[in-house]
């Protein structure tokens, strides 16, 4: 990666269903381009835990047991692309719904800055449930069962493909097939970015 690619702004999307590889990728991707990885869980964790005024609202809302409303998420969204200059940033589990993509899209504006591109993994139902099931059982999670691995996988396809249609109507949307060896899907993804 030159000097001259480092100054120029950034902003990845990636998506795909639970066991497609996001986390691997994320970090990898991240760190071959220079981007800062931003995982909205770790934002919300580390508001809370530095007890600022949006981690001390999001506490109060996930302690009642309540999903944390887009407006905060999006607020601390906001506060960590200020802080770049320029903004190079790789979106790890946000947006989730076509609603957050049209605040995300608003908020990039404000900033002048657009989306370079929305990375979808893709890989087969069987395949993730098989590796899902296999890190199931080297982490000891009892809970992951095929039974409630194909349940998240329809919550995944019910949630995610309005958001996936929006990216492709929008024309940032990358097909990646994430079968193979970790560093052959990362080829591939930088086979499919500018």
């Amino acid at each position: 990666m030159t000097d001259s690619s480092v100054a120029q702004t950034e902003v990845l999307l990636l998506m795909g269903p639970p066991g497609a590889g996001k986390g691997t990728q994320a970090l990898k991707l991240a760190q071959a381009r220079g981007l800062h990885k931003l995982s909205t869980g770790d934002m919300l964790r580390d508001h809370v835990k530095r007890g600022t005024d949006l981690g001390r609202q999001a506490k109060s809302i996930m302690d009642a047991g309540e999903l944390v409303p887009d407006e905060l998420i999006i607020a601390m969204v906001r506060a960590e692309l200020e802080k770049q200059t320029p903004v190079r940033v790789l979106l790890d589990g946000f947006p989730r719904t076509a609603a957050q993509a049209e605040a995300l899209d608003r908020l990039l504006s404000e900033l002048q800055v657009s989306i370079t591109a929305v990375v979808l993994l893709e890989v087969q139902e069987d395949e993730l449930v098989k590796r899902l099931l296999s890190r199931a059982e080297r982490e000891g999670r009892s809970d992951d069962n095929e039974t409630t691995i194909r349940n998240r996988m329809q919550v995944y396809q019910r949630q995610t493909k309005p958001l996936i249609d929006y990216y492709q109507r929008s024309g940032q949307l990358r097909h990646v097939n994430g079968l193979g060896p970790v560093d052959e899907v990362l080829v591939r993804i930088a086979e499919v970015l500018p």
